[in-house]
């Protein structure tokens, strides 16, 4: 059941469809200079995640900063059609209609493909809208939609026509449940408990045994002969000669290579070159059969005798069964080792011998990799970690698998002659399609993502506006999960096919997280709906948690309770508008006049003014976490629990100008605070901006928030006033005074001497803490630390002097560990080589400061400790 407490601020309704209505996410104004990203396009296997939703709302942020800064910008938006994975949802659906893919046909198969892509297309859209997202609809892309399709046609043929696609043998990784082959990164590699079995072979010769050991006894029906090293002395005299294969008693030949790592295990190893890549190399080597023993489903094929139509897994167990009795098992090894499994149905991925069309990599990553040397061509990574990752893949790339054995996808555009095999690869289909047979497979799916960036904008046709206007792309936000199948893909084929880069920036994000750090899954059940989170908090919420609460690169824990914060955040922005408004009624935004300025007033703008120049600086380097920790802190603290309170007075003065100051103020002040959160939390942002006076159409399209001159700021004495009233209230929860007691208090700077105080910061700390200032002093004097000073005020006033001591003690220890910290960090040499020189001087600064307090403390606690 959904809290009524959260309701107010849930102000999306109806504003989304303007934004989009009103054209202000449709790029285009070219008197501007133009900025683009273009979305991590979402597979249309399902609904969004909460890690769509980090990778969107990081862009959308992005997005509406710049397009304030008085950027064109694009955010393109498009959707994957994610071949592997939305084959098997469309399988499985039409599974429960009792019917397969192959009952209705390749043609039947694909008309529900596509409904189930506009199905689900829709519910990504209601996703993005519900979360804000600027997207520019007029643009929207889909990977197999017919331009793009004709773009990753031009792809293959033009890679093909270069010697850069072939059709050939080798060993691939194969996916028993898709059936269909993979790339070598859509195999993650999971610690598995398994067995290295040992098994004892016969000489056919000499009637001697060796040992052979192998974690996959269902392939020895695909051995060809057992491979020994030609210097290992144990068997240099049965080289040449035969053992029996214990799987099917047929005899193999024992060869020796160098390949073979003598201190391994028995030094005796089985060779199958349909279902290893090193004994592929070595059956080719020697010109070996490669004969395959494993079905395309993971069953045992004819090769495997009595085990034939068995699961690959059943097989194994019933032959060691069957070989222990034969009196060939020698022993079983617990192990646990690195398997295989298929990044997208999680099955054990098995090593096939199979016919496949393949990209070759090296002289593409080599090109990327010349342009990352040059700072003007590379991409940019941040953070720069992340590039040592990407360099390293491209450094050691291999061939790339790029056929599919799939009907959903873009189907490979090669024909085969029907009579003389001759092959056909152009961008128009055969002229006469009865002789022709054309291939089966599809491409995978990375094949036409890796042209994303521009594709979306009209790529081949380069002489496209948009494709002129916004590419290369300037920023593309992703996680780090995907740097290889994703954003390496992207860089080489923008580099080979349009010369370019295929953006500027790559701002690398983790992985969304449970609170204890566990990887969100369906098997730990602990995966949260982002939609149901919006239900519950509303949107920006949930944007401000996701997007300030970690930092580039690192992982996120999702957390309900920081989740609350961020509400709780944003009700503070909404209840301290409603003050605002109240006060400001009636003016509008040229009534504003910032030139009768009081110190209250110009203390909060000179904070302001340093707020927004680094929210600039941090902004244009991605740094949000930190963004959002000012705005926050400024926010809450500046804005809303001391500035507010302290305008109270100011806005009941007698003089009018020194009212029209304060209420031009606070409408200032409040504009620039939701311009400057408005890329975070759109919809309360927009929601209060129409509700003040107001310059734009709308917050969205209005202007950053520049800094503004001002005169010498008085800020010393404002923080006087914020400090002392801070200690005074402390003072009366620590004392239990009652809020209506006055307090006369002695102010003293740091040389002890007593500070004259004006009258209107005396009566200010009358109003705000019940306390004036004196000069009077008496024996007992209870002295707090102030900020370059410090407080007294007589004992006389406050008793307890356990307590006081107590404090004192916990006081003194505080200091302690801040001199110990700080003078720690002053003389770490890293710190002071690597530190800017303003980080070194503040922190020689709190130094000194927590030394002038320590001595303040040392002096009362003797003080008070002559009382006990």
């Amino acid at each position: 059941m959904l809290d009524n407490r959260y309701e107010h601020l849930k102000v999306e309704e109806g504003q989304y469809e303007g934004w989009v209505k009103e054209g202000y996410f449709t790029a285009g104004d070219t008197s501007k200079k133009p900025y683009c990203l273009v979305i991590p396009p979402p597979n249309v296997t399902g609904k969004l995640h909460l890690g769509h939703s980090w990778d969107n709302t990081l862009q959308d942020i992005i997005t509406r900063y710049k397009r304030m800064c008085g950027f064109d910008t694009l955010y393109l938006p498009g959707m994957d059609h994610a071949g592997i994975a939305t084959q098997a949802k469309v399988d499985q659906r039409l599974k429960e209609q009792g019917v397969s893919r192959y009952d209705i046909g390749r043609e039947k198969f694909l008309e529900q493909a596509w409904a189930w892509k506009e199905e689900y297309a829709g519910f990504i859209r209601q996703q993005w809208a519900s979360m804000g997202i600027a997207l520019d609809y007029t643009r929207e892309r889909f990977t197999l939609d017919e331009g793009l399709s004709r773009a990753v046609r031009r792809e293959f043929v033009q890679l093909y026509k270069e010697g850069l696609i072939s059709q050939g043998e080798r060993i691939i990784n194969w996916d028993p449940a898709a059936k269909t082959a993979l790339s070598n990164i859509e195999v993650i590699y999971k610690p598995t408990k398994g067995y290295m079995y040992h098994f004892k072979y016969d000489v056919v010769e000499n009637g001697r045994q060796i040992v052979v050991a192998t974690t996959r006894p269902e392939t020895m029906f695909g051995d060809v002969c057992v491979v020994v090293h030609p210097d290992d002395e144990r068997y240099k005299d049965i080289v040449g000669m035969h053992v029996i294969n214990p799987a099917n008693h047929q005899p193999l030949p024992i060869i020796t290579d160098d390949y073979i790592d003598i201190e391994f295990g028995t030094g005796a190893m089985k060779c199958t070159p349909a279902h290893d890549p090193n004994d592929f190399i070595i059956g080719e080597k020697y010109g070996f059969d490669k004969p395959v023993c494993i079905n395309p489903d993971g069953t045992m094929n004819a090769l495997a005798g009595e085990y034939e139509g068995l699961d690959r897994y059943e097989c194994r167990e019933r032959l060691v069964e069957r070989i222990k009795s034969e009196g060939h098992l020698d022993r079983l090894e617990d192990i646990e080792h690195n398997v295989g499994y298929s990044e997208r149905t999680d099955v054990i991925v098995e090593p096939y011998l199979s016919k496949q069309w393949f990209v070759k990599m090296k002289p593409l990553a080599e090109d990327v990799l010349k342009f990352q040397k040059d700072d003007e061509t590379k991409i940019h990574f941040y953070p720069e970690r992340f590039e040592k990752t990407f360099l390293q893949w491209l450094e050691n790339i291999e061939d790339w698998c790029i056929s599919r054995q799939l009907w959903w996808g873009h189907r490979i555009p090669v024909w085969y002659h029907k009579q003389t095999g001759e092959i056909y690869c152009e961008m128009e289909d055969p002229k006469d399609p009865e002789n022709w047979i054309q291939d089966e497979d599809v491409l995978d799916t990375w094949f036409s993502s890796a042209l994303w960036p521009f594709t979306t904008l009209n790529w081949p046709d380069e002489d496209d506006p948009d494709y002129k206007r916004y590419y290369p792309t300037d920023c593309l936000v992703t996680g780090y999960d995907i740097i290889f199948f994703w954003v390496a893909r992207m860089a080489f084929q923008a580099r080979h096919f349009t010369h370019n880069r295929p953006f500027r920036d790559v701002l690398i994000h983790g992985l969304v997280r449970d609170e204890l750090g566990r990887k969100m899954s369906k098997s730990l059940g602990n995966g949260v709906d982002p939609m149901d989170v919006k239900q519950r908090y509303g949107a920006d919420a949930l944007r401000f948690f996701l997007t300030t609460n970690s930092t580039p690169g690192a992982d996120l824990r999702y957390s309900d309770t920081k989740v609350e914060a961020s509400w709780n955040f944003i009700n503070k922005i909404w209840n301290a508008s409603r003050f605002v408004q109240m006060n400001t009624e009636g003016m509008k935004i040229e009534d504003i006049d910032l030139t009768h300025l009081n110190s209250i007033d110009s203390w909060l703008l000179d904070k302001l003014n340093k707020v927004i120049a680094s929210t600039s600086a941090n902004m244009e380097k991605y740094e949000f976490a930190i963004v959002g920790n000012e705005l926050y802190n400024f926010v809450w603290n500046d804005f809303c629990s001391w500035y507010i309170e302290l305008s109270k007075s100011t806005l009941n003065s007698e003089d009018p100008q020194v009212v029209k100051a304060t209420r031009s103020t606070l409408l200032y002040a409040l504009i620039a605070i939701l311009k400057l959160l408005h890329p975070f939390m759109p919809f309360v942002t927009e929601k209060i901006y129409g509700d003040l006076p107001h310059q734009a159409a709308a917050l969205c399209v209005d202007s950053w928030p520049q800094t503004i001159e001002l005169s010498k700021a008085n800020n010393e004495e404002v923080e006087l006033i914020i400090n002392v009233t801070s200690i005074i209230r402390q003072l009366r929860v620590d004392y239990s005074i009652k809020p209506s007691t006055m307090l006369e208090i002695t102010l003293k700077d740091e040389e002890g001497r007593l500070l004259d105080v004006d009258l209107e910061t005396n009566n200010m700390l009358i109003k705000l803490a019940r306390a004036k200032c004196t000069n009077e002093e008496s024996e007992d004097m209870i002295v707090r630390p102030l900020n370059n000073g410090s407080l007294a005020l007589s004992a006389a006033q406050i008793i307890d002097y356990q307590a006081e001591y107590d404090k004192l003690i916990k006081e003194q220890t505080r200091l302690e560990n801040e001199i110990r910290r700080s003078t720690g960090m002053l003389s770490n040499q890293n710190f002071i080589a690597k530190a800017p020189k303003e980080k070194i001087d503040n922190e020689k600064e709190k130094l000194e400061s927590y030394k002038a307090q320590f001595d303040i403390v040392a002096e009362q606690l003797a003080q008070v400790k002559a009382k006990l």
